[in-house]
């Protein structure tokens, strides 16, 4: 990573935060004991630093209980434990049109087994209103599903408002945190979640492979497992065990990636979330003011700092931003990503579809040099 600039955490965080890679080796090197299996000592002291990962999440998403805590693969997963095991045929579901296909790819399969749902309008700036979200319900809606902040343009969606929709009308409400957790406050309570899909290797500084979900006692009573497998507990059973977490954690865990999200949990707790959103903030509002004075370059979504998190989309129109991306890693080092990313409603709503844009996600590590390094290269792109 000599002489490159990285710009791409919104896709993975880079660098980890401290202490992450070690923690990850030492499992690996001194003993990756199964938990719920081993009955020895060493196992027990592996189960020891799960169960305070899962303590260290719930108190960062503001769950009642740890064991509303439950690990899978990643945050596609888990949206996909909640989009197949609880939506049945003749649900109805409320998305916004900005919603990333780890959302959109699993409900058009459900499609096909008779759930429905709306999308909900999304302003140019990605805005999402709670009155269109009100008035998009129906006599069969069950669940309003939506990400809290976007991958493609950092706009944030107003889910405390949506929750109290969601209170008022008895429906489910699912949150995607991918852009969010790690970065701005997420309370569980507060804003009425019955399911908080995460992700540990954004936001959260961890490693990638690793991820979870927290679930309302509520849901959890309507929700089935949609893998199912041994768990090491109750093994007599044929039936998945019915209580938390073990209902929805079949087979061996990854427990490298949660003991190296362990660590990245660790730092952010003494760093505070707070410190680091505001770097990236104060990064972000200079990258924007410093594109707004160049000309051939348009910022999709909002223009300023205001109900964002640290992600920037760009358009070039008249060049290829594929073009773009590829010239400013392979001559100026900076890292990017380019295309529709995963989430081609967004675009549409941002009207930036087929084109794509370039994507700018920013760090607590990132430096105001670099920024500037990046208008300088722009400059230099455009001018030919």
């Amino acid at each position: 990573m000599e002489n490159k600039i990285y710009f791409d955490n919104g896709s993975t965080s880079f660098p980890k935060a401290p202490g992450v890679s070690q923690a990850v080796a030492g499992l690996l090197e001194e003993g990756a004991f199964n938990i719920n299996r081993g009955s020895y000592e060493e196992a027990y002291e592996v189960a020891d630093k799960v169960l305070d990962t899962r303590e260290m999440l719930a108190a960062l998403f503001h769950a009642e209980r740890s064991r509303q805590v439950v690990f899978t693969p990643g945050i596609t997963y888990s949206l996909n434990y909640f989009i197949k095991g609880f939506l049945k045929s003749g649900d109805h579901v409320l998305v916004s049109g900005m919603e990333h296909n780890a959302v959109m790819r699993p409900l058009r399969q459900m499609e096909e087994q008779g759930v429905a749902y709306t999308v909900v309008h999304t302003d140019e700036e990605g805005n999402v209103l709670p009155d269109d979200v009100e008035k998009a319900v129906k006599k069969n809606t069950r669940a309003v599903i939506m990400l809290h902040a976007s991958n493609v343009c950092g706009t944030i969606v107003p889910i405390r408002d949506i929750g109290e929709i969601c209170k008022r009308h008895h429906l489910y409400l699912a949150v995607d945190t991918a852009q969010s957790a790690g970065t701005i406050d997420v309370d569980m309570q507060q804003m009425n979640i019955d399911f908080l899909a995460f992700t540990g290797h954004k936001g959260l500084l961890g490693p990638q492979g690793i991820g979870g979900f927290l679930i309302s006692e509520k849901l959890d009573q309507n929700m089935a497992p949609y893998i199912a497998g041994g768990t090491g507990s109750q093994s007599d059973l044929l039936d998945m065990p019915g209580r938390l977490p073990d209902k929805y954690e079949s087979g061996t865990m990854n427990l490298p990636g949660i003991i190296g999200l362990h660590a990245a949990l660790a730092y952010i707790e003494k760093e505070g979330i707070q410190k680091i959103h505001k770097k990236k903030m104060e990064l972000t509002a200079y990258f924007l003011e410093q594109v707004k004075q160049l000309p051939g370059v348009k910022i999709a979504g909002k223009q300023g700092i205001e109900n964002r998190v640290a992600v920037v989309s760009l358009d070039f129109p008249g060049q290829d931003n594929a073009v773009i991306a590829f010239r400013l890693e392979q001559e100026y080092g900076i890292m990017t990503r380019v295309g529709l990313h995963c989430a081609p409603m967004a675009h549409k709503s941002l009207h930036t579809y087929p084109q794509g844009t370039v994507r700018f996600a920013f760090s607590a590590d990132n430096k105001i040099e670099e920024i500037e390094s990046c208008i300088s290269a722009f400059r230099e792109l455009i001018s030919i």
